[in-house]
Parts: C-alpha cells; sequence; structure tokens
C-alpha cells in the first residue's frame, strides 16, 4: 500500500504558473463562454508553444483537443484538471459547482462520455452533498473497474459485444471467497444499477449527468450489463430447446423424390489460390454435384474466367459493389460473410436444387455410394444431412493426403484413448482434432424462415433437430497437409480461425497450448506437437486403425481437373 500511495500521489503534482496565468475567477461569465468556440491553440498568441509552464502546457493540449467545442467546455476541462491535483485553487471547486448548475445542460450537449466520465467522479472527490460525494465515489469505482476488465478481456479473443458461450465456464473459485453470480437468477447487476440510480435522484445538479451515464451502460452493445441480457436469453433457449424440438417442415415436394430425379449442389465462399480451387470444384463435379455456387471472397478475375466456362459453376465476385447490391456492408469476420452466403444461395436455388451443401475449399466429400443416391434415401422427415469430418493426416512429401482421422465419438469408442493415441497432447484436443468435429451439413431447399450456417441450419433462429446422418459419408478436411501450411496458418487461425479459445472444456485446451508452446518453446515446441497429432506416420496410422478412427482414401486432384476443365490452371 505505501507504494500505490506514492504511485498515486506522485501523479498528483500541482501546476506550474507563469506570470499572471491562473485558472479564471469564480464569477467568470459562463453564457458567455457558451456562447464562444475554441480556436486552434496553434495560431492563438496567448496559448502557442514556447510553453511557459505546466499550466501553460495543459490549456494548449486541452484546446487542441477540444478545438471547435464552446469555451464553456474547456474550461470544465481545464477545472476538472485542476480538481485532480494534490493541491488545488481556493474557487476551483465553487467554479465546478457553477459550470453544472447553471450551464449542465449545455455541457451534456458538448462533452463526450470520456468527459462525462471524469465529471462524474470530480463529484466524487468535491461534490457539496452528500450524494454528490457518494453516487461520484460509486460511479468512479464502477468505470474503473469496468476499464480495467474490460481491458483484460480483449486478451480472451472476444470483442466486447461478443458474449461468452455457456459451455464456456469453467469450475473455479472466486476471489474473496465471494459466490458465483447467477446468470439466469441474479439481481447484482439490477441492484447495482438501480441503487444508483436512485440515490442521484435526490440531487439537482447531479442527477441529470448520473442517470445519463447509467443509461449508457445499459444500453451499449459492448458493456457487460448487454453481454449478462445476452447470456440470460441463451439460456433460456436453451431450457425452451431442452423442452420443445424444433423441428424445420420439409417441402411436400420431396415426397417424390428419387435417386434419378434429386439434384444437389454445394456453395462455398473461397479465397485460394486457382489451383486449388479447380481441384476442389472437379472433385465434386465428379462426384455428380449438379451446381458449384462458389463466392469469391476476394475479386479474382482469372479465377473467375477459368471456372465460369463450366456450365454447372456458378461464380459471384464479392467485392464492395456484392456487398452494396446486398444492402449491407461486407462482415469482418468470414464466417459471417461464409454464413450470408451459404443463405442466400439456399433460398435462390430452391427451384433448380433439392438439397445444397455448403463446405470450404479444403474439404473433399468422399461417399461409399453415390451422393445422389444417399440424399435420396434420406427419410421425407428430415430436414438436414450432417456429414462427419474426417481431418487428415500430414503426408509431409508434399503429396495429397490419403490417410484421415475420426473423432473418437465418430469411431464409437471411449474419450480416454485418445490419451493413448496422443499420449502428450491426447488430453488438451477435442476429439483428437485440430479443427471442427461438428462437420458440415445438407440442407433441403424451399423451407422458409431458414438459414444456412458454417455447421448447421437453422429454423426459425434455433438449430434444426430433423437431421441424420447418413452412413458412409465423411468430409475429408485437409486441415494441415504440411509442417510448412500448419506453422504459416497458425497465427490466423489462432486469431480468426478454428485455434481461437472458444467453447474450452478444461482449463488447457488446443488454443492454449497452442499458445504456450509458441511462446515458450517456438517452433520446435510447435514442431513436436504438429509431429505427434498430424504427421501421417506408421505408428500413429496404427494406434487410429486399432481403435477403428482411421480412414484411407486416395485422391487424384490433378487428373480430375484435366478430366473437367481440359487443363491444369
Amino acid at each position: 500500500m505505501p507504494a500505490i500511495l506514492a504511485q498515486y500521489e506522485g501523479r498528483r503534482d500541482p501546476f506550474t504558473y507563469a506570470k499572471g496565468e491562473a485558472l479564471p475567477p469564480v464569477d467568470t461569465d459562463l453564457a458567455a463562454l457558451s456562447a464562444r468556440i475554441v480556436q486552434s491553440p496553434d495560431i492563438d498568441p496567448d496559448y502557442a508553444p514556447p510553453f511557459r509552464s505546466g499550466f501553460h502546457r495543459k490549456c494548449h493540449d486541452l484546446r487542441r483537443e477540444l478545438t471547435g467545442k464552446s469555451e464553456a467546455h474547456f474550461l470544465h476541462a481545464l477545472t476538472v484538471s485542476h480538481l485532480r491535483k494534490r493541491e488545488v485553487p481556493p474557487h476551483a471547486p465553487a467554479l465546478f459547482q457553477r459550470l453544472w448548475a447553471e450551464q449542465g445542460a449545455h455541457l451534456m450537449q458538448q462533452l463526450d462520455l470520456r468527459w462525462q466520465v471524469s465529471a462524474i467522479t470530480t463529484f466524487g472527490d468535491h461534490g457539496v452533498t452528500a450524494t454528490q460525494r457518494s453516487v461520484g465515489l460509486a460511479l468512479n469505482a464502477l468505470f474503473g473497474m469496468m476499464k480495467l476488465y474490460e481491458t483484460e478481456r480483449l486478451f480472451s479473443g472476444h470483442t466486447p459485444d461478443q458474449a461468452f458461450a455457456l459451455d464456456r465456464k469453467v469450475k473455479a473459485d472466486l476471489p474473496l471467497q465471494m459466490d458465483g453470480f447467477a446468470i439466469s437468477g441474479g439481481g447484482l447487476d439490477v441492484n447495482l444499477i438501480a441503487r444508483l440510480w436512485q440515490e442521484a435522484e435526490t440531487d439537482a445538479v447531479i442527477k441529470p449527468l448520473a442517470h445519463h451515464l447509467l443509461t449508457q451502460v445499459i444500453t451499449d452493445p459492448n458493456t457487460l450489463f448487454q453481454r449478462l441480457q445476452t447470456m440470460r436469453k441463451r439460456k433460456e433457449r436453451r431450457k425452451n430447446t431442452e423442452r420443445t424440438s424444433n423441428i424445420a417442415p420439409v417441402p411436400a415436394a420431396c415426397q417424390d423424390l428419387t435417386a434419378e430425379t434429386l439434384r444437389w449442389g454445394i456453395v462455398s465462399t473461397i479465397k485460394a489460390p486457382l489451383r486449388e480451387i479447380a481441384r476442389f470444384a472437379a472433385h465434386h463435379l465428379e462426384l455428380g454435384a449438379h451446381a458449384l455456387h462458389i463466392h469469391l471472397d476476394a475479386p479474382d478475375p482469372d479465377a473467375h474466367a477459368y471456372l465460369s466456362r463450366h456450365p454447372r459453376i456458378h461464380v459471384t465476385i464479392c467485392d464492395a459493389q456484392y456487398w452494396q447490391a446486398n444492402g449491407r456492408k461486407r462482415p469482418e469476420q468470414h464466417q459471417l460473410r461464409q454464413a450470408f452466403n451459404a443463405t442466400r444461395t439456399l433460398r435462390a436455388c430452391k427451384d433448380r436444387l433439392d438439397w445444397l451443401g455448403h463446405i470450404d475449399v479444403d474439404e473433399f466429400l468422399i461417399t461409399d455410394r453415390p451422393i445422389q443416391r444417399k440424399l435420396a434415401q434420406v427419410s421425407t422427415k428430415q430436414a438436414v444431412a450432417r456429414i462427419p469430418p474426417a481431418e487428415s493426416l500430414a503426408p509431409g512429401n508434399g503429396a495429397t493426403p490419403n490417410h484421415f482421422k475420426l473423432s473418437h465419438k465418430q469411431a464409437g469408442v471411449p474419450k480416454p484413448v485418445l490419451q493413448d493415441i496422443y499420449p502428450t497432447f491426447g488430453l488438451h484436443l477435442y476429439g483428437g482434432f485440430l479443427s471442427h468435429t461438428s462437420g458440415k451439413v445438407f440442407a433441403r431447399t424451399g423451407i422458409p424462415d431458414t438459414r444456412l450456417g458454417i455447421h448447421t441450419l437453422k429454423y426459425l433462429g434455433e438449430e434444426v433437430t430433423n437431421r441424420t446422418k447418413p452412413d458412409g459419408l465423411f468430409l475429408a478436411h485437409f486441415h494441415a497437409a504440411s509442417w510448412t501450411e500448419f506453422r504459416d496458418k497458425l497465427r490466423f487461425r489462432q486469431t480468426k480461425g478454428s485455434y481461437r479459445p472458444a467453447n474450452p472444456t478444461r482449463a488447457l485446451g488446443l488454443s492454449e497450448v497452442l499458445r504456450y508452446l509458441g511462446e515458450e518453446e517456438g517452433d520446435s515446441g510447435l514442431r513436436a506437437f504438429f509431429d505427434e497429432v498430424c504427421s501421417d506416420t506408421p505408428a500413429l496410422r496404427k494406434r487410429l486403425s486399432d481403435h477403428g478412427m482411421l480412414l484411407q482414401r486416395d485422391f487424384d486432384l490433378d487428373g480430375a481437373v484435366t478430366r473437367v476443365f481440359g487443363e491444369l490452371p
């Protein structure tokens, strides 16, 4: 505490003044100042450098920040700056009180939220009533703690408007022997805001400012209070979902579909070299896809020209004109762009396709029978056909992967086998995978009020429950085909992709392991992880095979490109 107090007091040294400099007197004409505008201090001889004193420098900094605002705003900022010091002019508290008593409405219009917070905390130290001091001190603590925890929260990888997933919670004791807050039934957030609101009501000077700031706290989408509301709604929806199913109505026309008449296609949003796109397209055209809807996430005229030669490929360039035509700003997250394009295609192709799959450019369908026949055998009560993933092992010689691993759930074996297969890292891998274990889906077209996401179909805003998993249909995911690819894509996947902290079921999950290895051991630690988990070695293949978790499938992707397009790009 002595060190904390010394640091605190060190920031409260009073201003120095040159001759003739001082805070304006308490009887300053505030109405006149409210009508005058602050000009740039660099062209004003009274405030331009060189600086004569600390007071002069502060005036210059404030006037540069507040250029275009009123002189009353500047005087308020200057007064607040003085009142933060250990020694202040005797009339400074009275001048601050006059500003808010006489010009409070004007200041509320002029001050941004940062200066409003500064004002309310100043009331805590220099209020003239018990209410002003108590409300000011309480809001000072509230906003100070908000700044601390919101800054720390940025290191979680979540933006301030993103509520945490409900299944992210870990079991741990709170500090100071506090009981945990109940998301659904807890009233701490309400009690905190309501008490401060009622306390402020008894003082006419502080009431407008305090009420305005408390309203901002509970309505700003980036605050804890809004995130808690989101989590409450999610918990309620989850309870309702657990009580009832969400059956998407299958169109009556599906009753008449046969393996000969059914038509299926794929939608994908892609940002990749043309050669990779061509391989992806050729493979699925040879599997019998009736249409491929490829959205180029970045304009690529060569890819557009090459792919558009095929009559079953429909290419959309997702440039600024595309997003403008769809009446929305380009989403920053690629996952949101993918979901938008998939949903838009699902609705647009209802008269041309019966099923639409949503997969990525590094994912390849593998099947033991024609996909058209498999989808025709799906019960007409089902709206979704789920495709489980099979994650590739890296051959390490530049070859196309031909061995793939299943998760323990897909193989029907208990979770502890993961530690046998991956002795060092098995406990920290969900299903033994680096990427998603949810797989992707085929969705029936023509169902109203649906949205096609990355891993699921939603009906009326909730995940569809009438779904099935056809036997013998998998999604070969070329997630990390080589050590070089794994290392080169690591940073992107840690910040924006599948290695972000998301729904961890343990304190040390994949995201934390990779971060630790990168920070503490560098490439050598990451390479040891890759070799154990990803490399296509005889030892790993045997351990997977012993538990029924190994798939083999040979691909001739370049040959498929030649057969479909006539030439390699």
